[in-house]
């Protein structure tokens, strides 16, 4: 499942991990923009000084169902 995990400058917000079966990540317009089959989910400022990670299943692990 694709997963990303957003982290914010220190003392700019929440860390935060997204994760959905149909995620894609974009950059648009100066934006980092996480959409699912339902559209835009959350939109990053290029600015922001956010860092994006995208987080892969570890392969050598079984995976969770």
């Amino acid at each position: 499942m694709p997963a990303y995990l957003v982290i914010h400058p220190k003392g700019k917000g929440e860390d935060v991990l997204v994760e959905d079966p149909d995620l894609t990540l974009n950059f648009d317009h100066g934006w980092a923009v996480l959409s699912d089959q339902d559209g835009p989910c959350m939109a990053i400022p290029a600015d922001s000084g956010v860092t994006i990670t995208r987080i892969d299943p570890d392969e050598d692990q079984p995976s969770q169902e």
